[in-house]
């Protein structure tokens, strides 16, 4: 749904938001929505080419900027962050997207592979929410990570990622026990099935996959960006001032069947 349908115009006039892995998929989707709901936005990618297309897309809406950088590396996310201070201001909202993940059972998995994905998922994230601290608006900032149904729900050939978006989800939880008494709230969002994203066409790559996935949700339907980009905004509006260290799912039901 559009956002004019959705959020009043203006909604995130005169903030600014910090997306890493703002250039594609669901977290592009977030950065646009919030910039054409007023808020400058800074992305973040390891792509120069896509984070050149990204902002070229977000200064449609208004004022962008982008930095390359891997969410592995600590000292460039760190100076995406102080790139982002330099130009707009204190952060007001900081999306941790960035993510890794395939299909592989655990007696398949290589230790490299099971590396890859909680760097960059796990500690990548870390490194995100500890390089844009010195620079959070205080108090209202609002840190949102992208989370997935694995945190919290066995399935199978994801080990990987079930250990990652956990302990991402426990370091949310910590975080915003410490960082609360300075006014600052952090998020966890928990997509099902989301189509039209690289990850899905990775997780799910026949129809018989997808057909599968779409039996077990109860409202019949997959996400859509969109959808996570309304919650995102939702938990960077006012309208959420009172909720910190939850984890918020949005999979049309999916995961009620699962324990």
């Amino acid at each position: 749904m559009s956002a004019d349908k959705v959020f009043a115009p203006g909604l995130l006039a005169g903030r600014v938001a910090f997306v890493a892995g703002g250039t594609s998929g669901i977290n592009l989707a977030i950065a646009l929505r919030m910039a054409t709901l007023g808020a400058r936005v800074h992305v973040l990618s390891r792509k120069a080419e896509k984070v050149a297309a990204a902002v070229a897309e977000l200064q449609v809406h208004g004022d962008a900027a982008g930095s390359v950088a891997d969410v592995r590396d600590f000292d460039a996310v760190a100076g995406a962050a102080d790139e982002c201070a330099k130009r707009f201001g204190p952060i007001d909202v900081v999306v941790s997207g960035a993510a890794g993940n395939f299909l592989a059972s655990a007696a398949d998995l290589s230790p490299k592979g099971f590396r890859t994905v909680i760097d960059i998922d796990l500690i990548g994230g870390f490194h995100v929410m500890k390089a844009t601290y010195p620079h959070l608006r205080r108090p209202g900032a609002s840190i949102i990570n992208l989370s997935a149904v694995q945190s919290y729900t066995a399935i199978a050939q994801q080990v990987h990622a079930c250990a990652a978006k956990a302990g991402l989800d426990s370091m949310i939880r910590a975080l915003a026990l410490e960082w609360g008494p300075e006014g600052i709230r952090l998020n966890s969002i928990a997509p099902g099935p989301v189509s039209d994203t690289e990850g899905m066409a990775r997780l799910a790559p026949s129809d018989g996959h997808r057909d599968e996935l779409t039996k077990n949700i109860p409202l019949g339907r997959w996400a859509s960006k969109d959808d996570i980009a309304n919650l995102a905004v939702f938990l960077a509006s006012d309208a959420s001032a009172n909720i910190s260290g939850t984890l918020l799912v949005s999979d049309g039901g999916y995961s009620t069947g699962r324990g």
